[in-house]
This record gives C-alpha cells, sequence and structure tokens, in this order.
C-alpha cells in the first residue's frame, strides 16, 4: 500500500477520533510497518484456522471425538473473547507499539505450549491460553496502522492489517494442515510459535513508536463497555460470523463425507478459502471507505444465499472448491466495516472497541463451532451446519439493519450539536 506525502511534508498529524499522535508514513516506510503488523495476523489466522483442518487427525492422536475436537476450537475463540477487553484495558497507558510485542510475545509462548501440552484437557487449556492475546493485538495493530495514514485512508488501513489473517488462509493454513498432516498436527503449535517469534523481530524494526493517548486509562476504556451502538455491533458480528463458523468448523468432514473428496485435498480447500479471504479483505477495506454500514448488510445478504446453496449442493464436490472461496470473500469483506464501526462507535475507548471485533468474531467462533457439534451429535448429518448457518446470517442481517438506523440517528444527533 503507497500513499503520496502532504504538500507540506507535516511528520505528524493527530488521528481521527483519538489523542494520539503519530507519524505518517508512506511509500516503503508504510509499507514495512503495515507488513510486520499484518504479519502478527498470519500467525493469529493460521493458529485460529489450521486446526479445523487437523480435527481429524488431533481427534485420533488425542483419543476423542470430533464434537470434542470442537472444543479446542472454542476454547481458543473463549480466550480470544476474555482476552480482548481484560489485556486492552490493562495496557491502555502502554505505548502501543510495546503494548503489541508483549502481546504477541505471550502468543508464542502459549503455542508453544501446546505443542508440548501431553493430554487433551491441558491442548485445551493451552488453547484458551494462546487466544488470550489474539484480539487485543488486531485491536492495537489496527489502531496503529490507521494512525500512520490519512483518515481517508483509514479503511484500507485496517484491512491491510487484516490481510495477514487472510493470507494464512491462503499460504500458512493449507501449508501448516500438510504439515500436521505428514508429520504430526502439533507441528502446527510449533510453526505459529516461530511465526510469532519473527514478528516480534519485525515490529521492533519497522514499526515507529506511538504513545498511548494522554487521557488513557483502564476507565477510560471501559467506557466502551456502556456504548449501546457498541453492543449492537457486537451482536451483528457474533450471530452473522456465527452461521459462517458452524460451516467452516467441520469443513473437512464435509468435504470428505458428503462431497468424497479425498483427505489429502483438504489443504486445497482451505487455500481457496484463503484465496477468498484475501479477496474479500481487499474488497471489504474500499467499501467501509465509502459505506460501513452498507457492506455490513449486503455481506450479510450473500452469506445467507451462499450457506444454503452450498446446504443444497455439498455432495457435488466440484461445487465445494466454488462455495468456499466465495463463503471466504463474503465473511472476509465484513470485517474491516465491523472494525471501523466500532471504532467510531466509542471514539474515547478506540482501543478497546477495536479489540472487541474480534471478541465478537471468535465469540461467533465459538458458538459457531459448538451450535455445529449440537446439530451433528442430534443425528442431523453433516448437511445441518451450513442450513444452520443461513438461519443465522438472517439473525444477522435483522441486527446488522437496526445497527444502521441507530448509527444514522446518532450521526444525526452528531451533526446537528
Amino acid at each position: 500500500m503507497t500513499q503520496n506525502p502532504p504538500p507540506d511534508d507535516q511528520p505528524t498529524a493527530t488521528c481521527p477520533n483519538t489523542t494520539v499522535s503519530a507519524p505518517k508514513l508512506y511509500g516503503k516506510k508504510l509499507f514495512w510497518a503495515v507488513f510486520a503488523l499484518a504479519m502478527g495476523g498470519f500467525g493469529i489466522g493460521a493458529t485460529e484456522f489450521t486446526i479445523m483442518g487437523l480435527v481429524q487427525e488431533g481427534a485420533l492422536d488425542l483419543g476423542v471425538s470430533l464434537p470434542a475436537m470442537g472444543v479446542l476450537i472454542s476454547a481458543y475463540a473463549l480466550g480470544v473473547v476474555v482476552g480482548a477487553p481484560i489485556l486492552t484495558a490493562m495496557l491502555a497507558k502502554a505505548p502501543r507499539k510495546n503494548a503489541v510485542m508483549w502481546l504477541m510475545l505471550a502468543f508464542t509462548v502459549f503455542n508453544a505450549l501446546s505443542f508440548f501440552a501431553p493430554t487433551y484437557e491441558l491442548v485445551v487449556v493451552s488453547r484458551f491460553l494462546a487466544g488470550l492475546p489474539h484480539g487485543a493485538y488486531f485491536g492495537l495493530a489496527a489502531l496503529l496502522a490507521a494512525s500512520y495514514v490519512a483518515p481517508t485512508k483509514r479503511g484500507s488501513a485496517i484491512a491491510w492489517v487484516m490481510m495477514g489473517l487472510s493470507v494464512a488462509n491462503v499460504v500458512g493454513v493449507p501449508l501448516i494442515t500438510w504439515l500436521g498432516q505428514t508429520i504430526g498436527w502439533r507441528w502446527m503449535f510449533a510453526s505459529v510459535a516461530i511465526v510469532g517469534a519473527l514478528t516480534l523481530v519485525l515490529i521492533t524494526i519497522f514499526v515507529p513508536p506511538v504513545a498511548a493517548p494522554k487521557d488513557a486509562s483502564v476507565r477510560t476504556e471501559l467506557t466502551a463497555l456502556k456504548n449501546g451502538q457498541v453492543w449492537m455491533a457486537i451482536a451483528t458480528g457474533v450471530v452473522g460470523f456465527g452461521g459462517f463458523f458452524a460451516m467452516y468448523s467441520y469443513i473437512s468432514p464435509i468435504a470428505t463425507d458428503v462431497a468424497g473428496i479425498p483427505l489429502q485435498t483438504v489443504p486445497v480447500i482451505l487455500a481457496l478459502y484463503g484465496v477468498g479471504m484475501v479477496i474479500g479483505n481487499g474488497v471489504g477495506g474500499k467499501l467501509s471507505d465509502v459505506s460501513v454500514i452498507k457492506t455490513i448488510v449486503w455481506c450479510c445478504i450473500v452469506m445467507i444465499v451462499l450457506q444454503l446453496a452450498f446446504g443444497f449442493t455439498a455432495h457435488i464436490p466440484w461445487l465445494v472448491f466454488v462455495w468456499v472461496p466465495l463463503l471466504g470473500i463474503a465473511g472476509s469483506a465484513l470485517v474491516p466495516s465491523l472494525q471501523a464501526l466500532l471504532m467510531d462507535s466509542a471514539p474515547k475507548a478506540q482501543a478497546l472497541a477495536a479489540s472487541l471485533n474480534h471478541s465478537s468474531l471468535n465469540t461467533a467462533n465459538a458458538l459457531g463451532a459448538l451450535l455445529g457439534a449440537a446439530v451433528l451429535d442430534a443425528g442431523f448429518g453433516l448437511r445441518a451446519p451450513m442450513f444452520l448457518g443461513a438461519a443465522l446470517a438472517v439473525l444477522g442481517l435483522i441486527l446488522a439493519l437496526i445497527t444502521g438506523m441507530r448509527q444514522r440517528k446518532i450521526d444525526a444527533a452528531s451533526a446537528n450539536a
């Protein structure tokens, strides 16, 4: 991503809706700063999504059922939900570069612990711990990236940080899935720990320091939790994405047992989903710069249609390779807009609001995995998670429309104030 410097070559400027003063970056300096932050997203995406392609191998190694492996997915997601508000508030006064480095260090250590955990129960605990820094890292990294660019480029800057997660699904997830199938599924944890260590080096070198807001405090950040619009945005993400994760958490058995695709082909499906995420992330960033609410609404509509189509045609092998990347586009395009909506909803507590986006998405992850396990345990079959996903996306659409109406009223009141 590039950006031309302003005519007066002003070195610093105040970010919108925040008291933080940050250096404005251009060209290679901007690229490498955002690349370093996105590398952390790459590691996070790898550990979050690779396990979904290794549930069968993990179940065999640990001697548990597929629904029990779904608990590992939910444990990580629960860690994100718990850690995002707590760690963001605790780091409110820390310089933002230092904060993201501490978060990435914790992420690296806890993934290494997952590699060595000898029992199923300890893997569940280590997965929970590894999820704790996730939301706070993405929230603060998004704010850092946004602070380095002009306000009109904010959505794109956020999307570029999220691009690390998307690229992880193209490169990291398929590669690490193949590695896990070849030499042992636990090697996904070691691989992610290596990426985390590399991220720490890159951030140290390329990310300029940015101080915390002068009035930052735990109390100030927690004001975001009193904002009704923040909770509406969170609910939209939870319900809408919950449907998506109900399907994606079990994409491996859906592909092999319903479509009859060989297990060895699952990494290809995951790679196609990652390609969709990369495309959707870029498109979603641009659309977010135009209209946050309209982007959210249309993404929900598209997810409803795609989930239904997938559910009815999941037995056709080649269509799996169509629906999965399209769902990746729709889901990923939604993320920058949800991030921007939360940041706008709590201008005095943007760090916590930004991190709550990932709490909502990982609540959706946990909800989707658990609801998917519930319909499977109830005997509805492997198509059921897709239909469940479509129903949840309908609820997400309703919440998005309500959120949009509330936001228009808030914007009108601000304009008349």
